[in-house]
């Protein structure tokens, strides 16, 4: 009760800033491209800091959302109602569900839950989990395996989020590990683990947004200097083999162990859904053959797209690829051959596959909902000019401070990232400005480097990224949930690697950053763990359940 009392009150207080604070910058616009008034301003950041901050506060992601829409329509419409309700239809819901991309992740969630379903009814996710609970034996080594299958599944970050999470969550269900710490391993492999593979969409992505340079050879240069993406890594595998548990997370990891709840929170979206997996007919194989089914066509589905027919090669038609469009190409033939699979093996009927289908797409509503929220968020956002403010911003100061210049490009990232939800976008619009301001040849790595490991930090932070939604999903947990206990761990990385690009800055050579900043990461964990030990149960209770 005190929860609704409270979201209704910071309700009645936006509206009341919104109609009666704000309404000094509307003004009538004319001429043939309509613009707000507030365009390219800081208030072009409101709607997603509202949002945000509404989220951590109240917990609840859906209306919390559906506000930072409505605040930002009426920044859009200079506050006149009947033409924000007009924006927040037709230039945000309609637009971000008529967006090609956006269309196509929609088609893999839905074709990988039905995928999931699948697996499920034929016994295969219950065999593999009877298999894996005869091999992996200890908390410590469900974690490390959830971590092994995440670095395995580099190809694309959506992927890895939902099948890492759908097929290691019985087994770290088994070892009562807290499904907020399932989502932030899954998140931490998804990403970061993209971020470093040379073959990846994110690979991919990059290549093609820097011109004027060997995009490909320039994202390699760049991996040992991507400090947020390899301390995220290397902290995950430090914090499963000591047991470090700190911020919020540490109550969730408490109470699976002590009390066996693994959501720990009232709001259990998924809660009762793994007790559906049957048993069935299926083996271990019926898992994973459809896994490796699904991975080789989603990556030719990728390489199709980047041009391979047409005599391209594996690395160009990587860095060419629409991986929205191979994922769902690729998806749907696998899942057409998965149910000729499962069909010629007799272990489920045409009429159980085809029931699979509605289970699928049932399972998938929470992530499509809240995936059509984020990009609506982030459509009016993008409409009141928030990338151009954050880029003018950049642009005007960073060029003069070379030595600071990682770490300047690092937070302006972090923030733009964070502020609306996406990765790519940021690295879109920030990676030509640092290309363009004429660094000597290291320097300009660093910078390049320091840019995408800031997008990964923000979009690791933000409740409205599409890959914290993503990861939630897979781990069926609690959205809010997953991001308030990941963000300390983040928050944590994104420090050591702020002071990690000073130093880069002024060193300028990998071969002394790393290795100084992973010392430093694993130092600030050490500490940690020795301030955090006498307060929990955790040091007793973390060896084999």
């Amino acid at each position: 009760m005190k929860r609704k009392k409270l979201l209704m009150l910071l309700l009645v207080l936006t509206m009341v800033f919104m109609l009666f604070v704000l309404p000094a910058f509307a003004e009538d616009t004319t001429g043939e491209t309509y613009q707000s008034s507030v365009y390219a301003t800081f208030w072009s950041l409101l709607p997603p800091i509202i949002a945000i901050v509404l989220a951590l506060i109240t917990k609840e992601v859906y209306s919390s959302l559906f506000i930072g829409i409505v605040s930002g329509a009426l920044l859009y419409a200079n506050f006149n109602p009947l033409k924000a309700f007009d924006a927040m239809f037709n230039e945000g819901f309609i637009a971000s569900l008529a967006d090609g991309w956006n269309v196509g992740i929609l088609i893999f969630l839905v074709v990988l839950g039905a995928i999931v379903s699948l697996m499920n009814k034929a016994g295969g996710s219950s065999a593999y989990g009877k298999w894996a609970s005869q091999k992996i034996r200890t908390r410590k080594g469900a974690l490390l395996s959830t971590f092994g299958l995440g670095v395995l599944i580099f190809v694309d970050d959506y992927f890895n989020c939902l099948t890492v999470g759908n097929i290691m969550r019985p087994i770290t269900d088994k070892h009562r590990i807290s499904r907020a710490k399932l989502a932030y391993i899954v998140d931490s492999t998804a990403a970061p683990i993209c971020m470093i593979a040379p073959i990846s969409s994110w690979a991919a992505a990059v290549t093609g947004m820097v011109e004027g340079y060997d995009g490909l050879d320039l994202f390699i240069r760049a991996i040992p200097y991507n400090l947020y993406s390899l301390l995220t890594i290397a902290t995950v595998i430090f914090i499963s083999l000591l047991g470090i548990e700190f911020g919020p997370m540490r109550k969730h990891e408490e109470n699976a162990i002590l009390n066996g709840d693994l959501y720990t929170t009232p709001d259990r979206p998924y809660e009762g859904q793994d007790v559906e997996v049957s048993a069935g007919k299926g083996k271990v194989k019926d898992l994973i053959i459809p896994v490796l089914i699904l991975i080789v066509f989603c990556i030719f589905g990728m390489l199709y797209t980047g041009g391979i027919l047409d005599g391209e090669s594996i690395i160009d038609a990587f860095a060419n690829c629409d991986a929205s469009l191979g994922l769902s190409l690729g998806s749907s033939l696998a899942l057409i051959i998965i149910i000729v699979y499962f069909l010629a093996r007799k272990v489920l009927s045409f009429s159980e596959c085809m029931e699979c289908f509605p289970d699928g797409f049932r399972a998938m509503v929470p992530a499509i909902l809240i995936l059509t929220f984020a990009w609506t968020l982030s459509g009016m956002t993008g409409l009141l000019g928030s990338k151009e403010f954050v880029s003018g911003i950049f642009g005007g100061s960073a060029a003069g401070l070379k030595l600071l210049l990682p770490a300047i490009v690092f937070l302006v990232a972090v923030g733009m990232s964070f502020s609306t939800g996406t990765s790519w976008g940021t690295f879109g619009i920030l990676l030509p400005i640092v290309v363009s301001i004429g660094l000597e040849p290291e320097l300009l790595v660093i910078s390049v480097s320091a840019c995408l490991a800031g997008a990964v930090c923000g979009d690791h932070c933000s409740p409205i990224s599409d890959t914290t939604i993503m990861s939630s999903t897979g781990a069926m947990c609690n959205h809010i949930n997953h991001v308030s206990t990941q963000l300390p761990y983040a928050l944590t990385v994104a420090a050591v690697s702020f002071v990690g690009y000073i130093l880069a800055g002024l060193i300028q050579s990998a071969w002394i950053v790393l290795p100084l900043s992973l010392a430093m990461m694993l130092g600030t964990l050490y500490i940690i763990k020795l301030l955090t030990s006498k307060k929990s149960d955790l040091g007793s209770t973390h060896n084999p359940v």
